[in-house]
C-alpha cells in the first residue's frame, strides 16, 4: 500500500540548502510518507547531493530536462506521487518536526477539507529567523473554501502561503487541473484557489515551516510584475467563476495587490539589511 502522505521536493540549483531541506523532512514525527525528489537539470551539484539520500527506502529520485521553469518541475514530481495527501517542499525550505503530523491531524479532524495551510517563519539565506508567524491572515480552523478565496483576493496577497505551508488532497489537486502555471509568480496561490473551489480548508495559526527569502526578491521591477500578475489573477478568477467575487472584492483586492507588492519589496530590502548586520 502507498504511504498516506507524499512529500515531493522539486529542486533546482539548491546545493547550499538541499541537505537542510531533506534533513528537516526526515526529522518529521509523522513517518508514513514517501519522499520523491526531482532535480531540474541543476548545474551546481544538487543532483549529486540528492543521490546521497537514496539509501532510505522511502526515497525516490528523478531528473527532468531543462525548460518549463518551476511549473514543469512541480508537475513532474507531483505526478509521481501515490499518497492520499501531497506536500510540496522546495529545495531551500524547511519543515519543522511536527509539520506533517499537525496537517494530517487536521485532515483527520475535518475529512471534508481539501487543503490545510499553516503559518510560516521567514528566514534569510543562512536560515536565520527574520519574521515569525506569517500567513493565514484572519483565518482559523475550518474555513469555507469560497470564503478563503475571497479573503486572499481582498487581501491582495497569498494568505495560504508557499507550498511548504500547505498540504492538499492529491485527487482534488489533480481534478482541479494540477499546478496552475498561468502566472509564474502566483502558481501556489492560484492553485490553492482552484482546489478550494472543491471544499473547505483548515487554517493552523502557528508556524510549521520556514520559508527562505533571497536576493532575487528585492527589485522594484519584480514588485511591479507581481502586482500586475496579482490583478490579472483576480480578474481571471472572476471570469472563470461568476458570482464568486463582487466588484468590491476586485477593487479592494487590486488596490491592495499593488500596495502589497511594494510593501513586500520594502520589507525584503529592510530584512536584507538586517540580515547583513547580523553577519560577522
Amino acid at each position: 500500500m502507498s504511504p498516506r502522505v507524499s512529500i515531493v521536493v522539486p529542486a533546482y540549483n539548491s546545493v547550499n540548502f538541499i541537505d537542510a531541506a531533506l534533513t528537516s523532512i526526515f526529522s518529521q514525527t509523522y513517518t508514513d510518507f514517501e519522499l520523491i525528489i526531482s532535480d531540474h537539470s541543476s548545474t551546481d551539484g544538487t543532483w549529486e547531493r540528492i543521490r546521497t539520500f537514496e539509501s532510505d527506502r522511502r526515497v525516490r529520485t528523478m531528473q527532468i530536462p531543462p525548460g518549463g521553469g518551476a511549473p514543469a518541475n512541480w508537475t513532474a514530481v507531483t505526478e509521481q506521487a501515490g499518497g492520499e495527501l501531497i506536500k510540496l517542499v522546495c529545495g531551500d525550505d524547511l519543515l519543522y518536526p511536527d509539520s506533517v503530523a499537525a496537517q494530517v491531524e487536521a485532515f483527520d479532524q475535518h475529512p471534508e477539507a481539501v487543503l490545510v495551510a499553516s503559518q510560516r517563519n521567514i528566514l534569510d539565506e543562512a536560515g536565520s529567523l527574520l519574521v515569525r508567524g506569517r500567513g493565514v491572515q484572519g483565518l482559523h480552523g475550518l474555513v469555507d473554501g469560497r470564503t478563503a478565496i475571497r479573503r486572499t483576493v481582498r487581501s491582495g496577497t497569498n494568505v495560504f502561503g508557499e507550498p511548504v505551508c500547505v498540504m492538499v488532497k492529491r485527487e482534488v489537486l489533480a481534478g482541479s487541473g494540477g499546478w496552475d502555471s498561468r502566472s509564474p509568480y502566483l502558481i501556489d496561490q492560484a492553485t490553492c484557489a482552484r482546489v478550494l473551489l472543491h471544499g473547505p480548508m483548515v487554517a493552523i495559526r502557528r508556524p510549521l515551516a520556514g520559508f527562505r527569502i533571497n536576493s532575487g526578491q528585492w527589485s522594484v521591477e519584480l514588485a511591479r510584475e507581481q502586482a500586475q500578475h496579482a490583478r490579472e489573477f483576480h480578474h481571471l478568477l472572476d471570469a472563470e467563476n461568476p458570482g464568486l467575487l463582487s466588484g468590491w472584492d476586485l477593487r479592494i483586492g487590486d488596490a491592495r495587490a499593488t500596495a502589497m507588492a511594494f510593501v513586500r519589496r520594502a520589507s525584503y530590502v529592510f530584512l536584507k539589511w538586517q540580515s547583513k548586520r547580523r553577519q560577522p
